[in-house]
């Protein structure tokens, strides 16, 4: 019988975490106590809360309760904890890269403005980094609910920041809402500049969001990207093109795009040859970090140790991580492997 190795202990990347559902529980409830913020049974029950964003009212209730948690982030002190544990978890779980996602424009109020949100976070990063040894960098995402120009002034900032960390620029929020195409400009800014294109399509709506991330915005990786599966020929456009997807499990059951773990496509992608990164998307709404995804890919996929190792790689290759990061996780991989 062949032993069944411990996937916290798989070297991978993470690709799709975004900032505060990065948060710690129990983070979040210290900070509402100290700054007086009322939280609903949903965050403090202990247990993830019961969403069904298929529908505008759910995806509505999502973002309240994102929205409200965001709002226990006002100092800089704050920012650098989160910051810290998410590299913390991260580690625990065997990621050796991280690509962290964030809009500062929703910090900016509490923060003095969008320039020092984003140089608060930057710094924040930079030192999570050095302290915990994670590789880590930044991934801005615009959101697909407020106008493109602001999407474009992001991409501008992003860009102009590219030598503090970050690496990429995404596209976030209700993918019901806001044309790809709309955002076809900003996405140009930032390619030009030399960023990593990495919006979110696939999730709420079907195969037709993501090859219009591969149209318009000319995606490298996908955010999730999983209802690809409904549509072979796209299937293969991503496999040919070597696009990454960003594959969150739980964050799909919990959000009901899909009834039950064993429905998420990953075999389908996989078989397919679509590159994915698993991710952990919002640990704080959903009730699982990275290592986890693996968990469910194994006991609900059938995913054996050699197949896991293979999402581990895809999930370095897909990364912005240096040659020599990149270098040192895949032979981590063939270690673990190897036993």
């Amino acid at each position: 019988m062949e032993r069944v190795r411990d996937v916290r202990e798989l070297p991978k990347a993470h690709l799709h975490l975004h900032f505060t559902g990065s948060m710690r529980p129990s983070t979040l409830l210290e900070l509402a106590d100290k700054y007086g913020v009322h939280l609903p049974e949903a965050l403090t029950g202990g247990k993830p809360p019961k969403l069904r964003a298929t529908d505008e009212r759910g995806w509505f209730r999502f973002q309240r309760l994102y929205d409200i948690a965001r709002s226990c982030l006002r100092e800089p002190d704050d920012i650098r904890r989160l910051v810290r544990e998410a590299a913390e978890e991260d580690l625990r779980d065997g990621s050796g890269w991280l690509e962290i996602q964030v809009d500062p424009t929703s910090y900016a109020p509490r923060l003095g403005g969008l320039i020092p949100a984003l140089e608060i976070i930057l710094d924040a990063v930079d030192s999570a980094s050095r302290e915990t040894g994670l590789g880590m960098r930044v991934l801005v995402a615009a959101n697909r609910m407020k106008h493109p120009l602001d999407a474009r002034t992001l991409a501008r900032l992003a860009v102009r920041y590219a030598d503090r960390g970050i690496v990429g620029f995404g596209l976030s929020n209700d993918e019901r809402r806001g044309m790809a195409r709309d955002f076809d400009r900003a996405f140009h800014i930032a390619r030009e500049g030399g960023l990593l294109a990495a919006p979110h399509g696939g999730e709420l709506t079907g195969p037709a969001s993501v090859r219009d991330c591969l149209d318009d915005l000319h995606a490298r990786r996908i955010g999730h990207g999983v209802r690809a599966a409904e549509d072979p020929r796209l299937l293969r456009r991503l496999a040919e093109r070597g696009v990454t997807c960003e594959v969150c499990p739980a964050s799909n059951v919990a959000l009901g795009v899909y009834d039950k773990p064993g429905d998420v496509p990953l075999r389908t992608l996989y078989e397919a040859g679509v590159p994915m990164a698993l991710g952990a998307d919002d640990p704080l709404l959903f009730g699982s970090r990275l290592a986890a995804q693996y968990e469910i890919a194994r006991e609900h996929h059938g995913f054996t140790d050699a197949e896991l190792a293979e999402l581990a790689r895809q999930s370095v290759r897909g990364s912005a991580a240096p040659a020599a990061v990149r270098e040192e996780l895949l032979s981590g991989v063939d270690a673990w492997l190897a036993g």
